[in-house]
């Protein structure tokens, strides 16, 4: 009899088809909890649970991060078993307060560092309490390297001289010294750019009829990286980088239209079984990373699967594999741990490039999906070296994704901007690291208000989620919002026609602190609740990292070993290698044309070649003004010269764009920084990239970078 087995979303989970497929239910009246799928797979012969051989099987039928193997149909009880809620737990400092904080940055995984430990050990010996792990949880996302960026904002000490400028004061001197064009830099989750005048169509919010409306048409930009996520699963990762910039778009001022993508990836060799090139060589891989392999078999898939079922067209990109090992000192370097990156652009209206100000007594408000037990604790997760935390909390930094959902909370947010000065979003942000612990928290403090707010009214499809849990935990497709009271019935009238969830959790208050209640404990105690803290707490001052290097000089090997090769060897294999060959099955994968706003895509000429320089887009269905965006990338150059590498970078992206009728003093650019931070000379050489461009090539060519994305934590 053959041996049966099933793959099913990984217990403890929801998966993302799960969600839809239950709402489509709910909605024709069907009176269930959840349905679930699984696939089933019948085996001739199965090997004995558990061995070497059982092993081999189900790593090849499932991927363990996402999914589970049950054996019995009696075990499908698990997928959707219902436990008590966990409690809220409270670390108690007793005598060394270090010594408990130092055993919990451990234990919940907060990637603290020793300076941020004293600084919550005083703060807490101040407030006279012990914390609970969602205040620590909170802490650790809003100050971790991911969202504080750390490095960038460093004090750097080189060779025994203190160097007078910090990473982001270079990367701020270029819109210092170019500031024309620029409506918002630094402060928002994208930079906005003048455009050009068109006629956008927005629907008269009484009668429902399109028009057009001639009016001038900023547009934000922004390249966000995830490359933790996509390391550990790349399907859902990169899908849900691809998601979370959209997000960020579409939080930008009080509200932006997402109009066109681009996704790209570096990994290592790919390896690909049964057909290794002969640069490949047999090594011993990180092993709770996916191959390079399977991140570009599963990746790419998820980056253009959220941008087609969102509605965007994917217009750009890049791809690159690279490995270097050097002889002289046995290192190898390599992208392991890929870069991802998700980047595009956005139309707003011009009254809304500006969020306002939160006053008393407004509405907070939760958009989209429900908490779930995933991501938590990414932020964090993403800014450690990797494999320094355990496999349990890479797992809990596993994301998942919704591109419906979004679709869902994009419309809310597009008819409230189609009302223009009635705009009832006084401030949006996107819900990403942290959760709603760091969204939340940066919504308030924008508007120097504090909160008062519930978690029981924060949507949850998971009745066993902790306090912490439901707090910290990173469910994508989610909003928050500031919104008046007077506007409320407005905004739950958009809502209801768009079927996008929603839940008024709080309010904001005069005083500066964030307080978090939990109904379950009807008598009001500051001892039962799970957040309450002054905000200066929270966005207070830690010490300011102190970095002090040294110049190193690495003596490279990039010249390669010819001998025996044959000249039409040769070409085969320069033709063969990815950075080279064709990239058509990164680019035919994805939707190119919805919106109807694309004028130039990938593809070009009667075969539809994908060999444009650049994309470009139209600010209307009649005119002929538009953007263009081009990308460049110069990283294995930064072996021989950091410096001169960031410089090719940004003159690839300029020889690209000049396929674009654009002017020079009009360019702005989103700058990507990678680096393994804390390997000897990585810091001095970035420093070095930063300064050629920052202080020497951009002020030079009157270009500004009003935005970018730095991830410090690339070493494996």
């Amino acid at each position: 009899k053959p041996a049966a087995l099933w793959v099913v979303p990984r217990v403890g989970t929801i998966s993302p088809w799960s969600s839809k497929a239950t709402d489509i239910l709910h909605d024709c009246g069907f009176a269930i909890r959840r349905v679930e799928r699984a696939l089933a797979v019948e085996l001739e012969r199965a090997p004995q649970p558990g061995s070497a051989g059982w092993q081999a099987v189900v790593g090849i039928l499932h991927d363990p991060m996402t999914e589970s193997i049950l054996t019995r149909l009696a075990e499908f009880d698990r997928l959707f078993d219902v436990g008590a809620a966990l409690p809220l737990g409270r670390i108690a400092l007793g005598n060394d307060p270090q010594v408990a904080l130092e055993a919990a940055n451990r234990r919940l995984g907060l990637a603290l560092a020793a300076d941020e430990i004293a600084y919550l050990a005083e703060n807490y010996a101040v407030l006279d309490r012990d914390p609970t792990d969602a205040e620590l949880m909170m802490f650790a996302q809003a100050n971790s390297e991911h969202c504080r960026h750390k490095v960038f904002n460093a004090e750097f000490t080189i060779d025994g001289e203190k160097q007078p400028l910090s990473l982001f004061a270079m990367i701020r001197n270029t819109h210092k010294q170019s500031p024309a064009h620029t409506l918002s830099a630094y402060k928002d989750n994208a930079a906005v750019i003048a455009g050009n005048v068109g006629k956008r169509f927005f629907a008269d919010p009484e009668s429902g009829v399109f028009a057009a409306t001639s009016e001038a048409v900023p547009y934000a930009i922004k390249v966000e990286t995830h490359n933790h996520p996509t390391a550990i699963s790349p399907y859902a990762g990169a899908a849900t980088g691809s998601g979370g910039e959209i997000r960020d778009e579409g939080a930008t001022g009080r509200g932006g239209k997402p109009k066109a993508g681009l996704t790209g990836f570096s990994v290592s060799h790919l390896r690909i079984p049964g057909l290794q090139r002969p640069w490949e060589p047999e090594r011993a891989l990180p092993p709770r990373f996916a191959t390079a392999y399977e991140i570009m078999r599963d990746g790419p898939i998820g980056a253009a699967a959220f941008n087609n079922e969102f509605g965007r067209p994917c217009l750009g990109g890049y791809f690159r594999t690279y490995e270097h090992g050097t002889d002289e000192t046995g290192l190898l370097r390599g992208y392991d741990k890929p870069i991802m990156i998700a980047g595009g652009l956005a139309n707003l209206r011009p009254s809304h490039v500006e969020k306002r100000t939160l006053q008393p007594g407004d509405c907070v408000i939760v958009l989209g999906g429900p908490a779930m037990l995933i991501g938590l604790g990414g932020g964090a997760a993403s800014s450690v070296a990797a494999g320094t935390s355990s496999a349990e909390l890479d797992f809990a930094s596993v994301q998942r994704d919704n591109a419906e959902m979004q679709r869902r909370c994009q419309e809310v947010i597009d008819a409230c901007c189609a009302r223009g000065a009635d705009n009832p979003l006084v401030s949006i942000h996107d819900v990403g690291a942290g959760g709603l612990s760091n969204a939340i928290p940066e919504l308030l403090n924008d508007s120097n208000v504090g909160g008062e707010l519930e978690l029981q009214r924060i949507p949850s499809d998971d009745p066993h989620l902790s306090p912490m849990q439901i707090w910290c935990n990173e469910s994508q497709e989610r909003y928050v919002l500031g919104v008046r009271p007077a506007d409320l019935p407005l905004f739950e009238s958009i809502c209801a026609r768009e079927r996008c969830p929603f839940a008024v959790v709080g309010h904001a208050t005069v005083e500066r602190r964030l307080v978090l209640t939990d109904s379950r404990f009807p008598i009001p105690d500051s001892r039962h609740h799970p957040i309450d803290l002054p905000l200066e707490v929270l966005f207070g001052k830690p010490p300011r990292m102190q970095r002090n290097s040294r110049r190193i000089v690495e003596k490279l090997s990039i010249i390669a070993d010819t001998e025996g090769i044959e000249l039409h060897e040769a070409i085969e294999r320069v033709l063969r290698f990815p950075a080279v060959g064709s990239k058509s099955f990164l680019v035919t994968i994805g939707d190119r044309s919805v919106g109807g706003l694309c004028s130039r895509d990938p593809m070009v000429g009667p075969w539809q070649v994908p060999v444009a320089d650049c994309a470009v887009t139209l600010n209307d269905f009649s005119g002929q003004a538009g953007e263009a965006m081009a990308i460049g990338e110069r990283t294995p150059l930064a072996l021989l010269d950091a410096a001169a590498s960031a410089r090719m970078a940004v003159g690839e992206a300029l020889t690209n764009l000049a396929a674009a009728p654009v002017r020079l003093d009009e360019v702005r650019m989103s700058a990507n920084w990678m680096a393994a931070i804390d390997h000897p000379g990585e810091d001095v050489a970035l420093y070095d990239a930063v300064r050629a461009v920052g202080m020497e090539l951009c002020p030079a060519l009157g270009i500004s970078i009003p935005v970018g994305k730095d991830s410090m934590s690339m070493q494996v």
